[in-house]
């Protein structure tokens, strides 16, 4: 399994099942920390971090595609039109996490989204703009904040525009996931994309 690349410390392989451990890999090594400025992709996101809160971010990759499947692609039109019936469709369906709350803080961040559109905005740009000048990377874990001033203001900004689940951890999970920080660790082999 081990293709001799240094990563960062997350992604430990013997504390993983095999699988999980690719799972992760694949996550780590083409995804997370790579800068993404599509407002559709921003949303799931924006959404799978909600979903993660409390959580392990393992749980949300494995049922990654499952979400993909029960909210449409995360089209925010559709899910922004999602009504009761929609919500009880959700929490019946078990290749998701069955929280009413995150499950209506999503349709509730679809309509916030669209709002946002309406008012000639754009969710990348917003969440974009919390983002910090770049930085050295870390030099290990324990190095990471789990929040900034940066994402208490995203998540303050977020919340004035009608977003929920979105606090300054989450926001700030969200910054790493999306590439608006570089948060891989100075002995990471995955290029830093941020200048």
């Amino acid at each position: 399994m081990t293709d001799g690349r240094v990563r960062c410390a997350w992604i430990d392989e013997s504390r993983l099942a095999p699988a999980d451990f690719e799972l992760y890999r694949e996550y780590h090594d083409t995804e997370w920390g790579q800068p993404l400025r599509d407002s559709r992709a921003l949303f799931e996101r924006v959404s799978l971090e909600a979903f993660q809160s409390g959580l392990s971010w393992l749980i949300i990759l494995r049922k990654r595609e499952n979400f993909r499947r029960a909210f449409h692609g995360f089209d925010v039109e559709r899910v922004a039109r999602y009504t009761d019936r929609d919500i009880e469709r959700l929490m019946a369906d078990t290749g998701i996490v069955r929280n009413r709350a995150k499950i209506e803080a999503t349709v509730a961040n679809a309509r916030a989204t669209i709002a946002l559109a309406e008012a000639g905005e754009d969710l990348a740009e917003l969440l974009w703009s919390f983002a910090p000048s770049p930085r050295p990377r870390p030099a290990d874990l324990s190095h990471v904040p789990a929040v900034t001033p940066e994402s208490t203001a995203m998540a303050r900004e977020l919340k004035r525009r009608g977003f929920r689940f979105v606090g300054p951890t989450t926001a700030y999970a969200l910054m790493q996931a999306t590439g608006m920080v570089d948060d891989h660790t100075a002995d990471c082999w995955v290029p830093s994309t941020r200048l």
